[in-house]
């Protein structure tokens, strides 16, 4: 299938900057296991809780609900225990860890709404390179949509954020990356109803590859 435009492959970034899951790795499953048996002890309609709960960091989903009597902390808590415990099904995207792989260490980032040994669990569990930086939800005051993540992890690579790239699979994050002033590429690995964007999309990281120019300047190029 032949690609289809994208202007991104016409330009070079000095930073990638990626959300996790549902962008580099697949934990739909297992995210919905562990939150599905909490909405249902709290008595919520787990079918229509479930879709709200993917891209943001779990202490604001819960405190979002404005559940009587719930200690919002505690239950974010409980909720990383049984996600770090229950990694069963973690995968890769597709052609995400050669592409990974194929970056320059000190040119790309993890901006991720997961605790951070939640994130360090589910990377193991898929396979993927552990990110030499990883901004995760400790690192912020306020998750996605606010763009504290991407604008921390531009700083961290000492990029310009609107010479970054943002990997995004959810409205929360391309919100973020937006805000941040940077360049959008959403995923669409893991959704089966597509995200209503202006921003151009790559189903998989198959086929995809980067270019290194002299100045350390990263331009995708496809390979087939």
């Amino acid at each position: 299938m032949p690609f289809a435009p994208n202007p991104v492959f016409d330009k070079r970034y000095n930073g990638f900057l990626f959300d996790m899951d549902g962008t580099l790795l697949n934990s739909i499953a297992a995210a919905e296991r562990v939150w599905g048996k909490w909405a249902a002890r709290h008595g919520l309609d787990v079918a229509a809780f479930l879709p709200t709960m993917h891209g943001k960091r779990g202490i604001d989903t819960i405190s979002g609900l404005g559940l009587p009597g719930v200690d919002v902390q505690a239950e974010a808590l409980e909720i990383e225990r049984g996600e770090i415990e229950d990694v069963d099904g973690v995968v890769a995207i597709p052609g995400a860890i050669d592409f990974l792989n194929g970056l320059p260490s000190a040119r790309w980032a993890i901006v991720t709404s997961a605790p951070a040994l939640l994130a360090r669990a589910r990377i193991e569990a898929a396979g993927l390179p552990q990110p030499p930086k990883i901004i995760t939800a400790e690192d912020v005051k306020i998750g996605k949509p606010n763009p504290a993540g991407y604008l921390l992890g531009a700083r961290h690579l000492g990029a310009d954020p609107a010479r970054c790239l943002v990997f995004e699979d959810v409205m929360a994050g391309v919100l973020a990356g937006e805000a941040a002033g940077s360049d959008v590429m959403v995923v669409t690995a893991t959704h089966s109803h597509a995200l209503d964007t202006r921003h151009p999309k790559i189903a998989s990281y198959e086929g995809l590859q980067v270019h290194v120019d002299g100045d350390g300047g990263m331009q995708i190029v496809r390979t087939g």
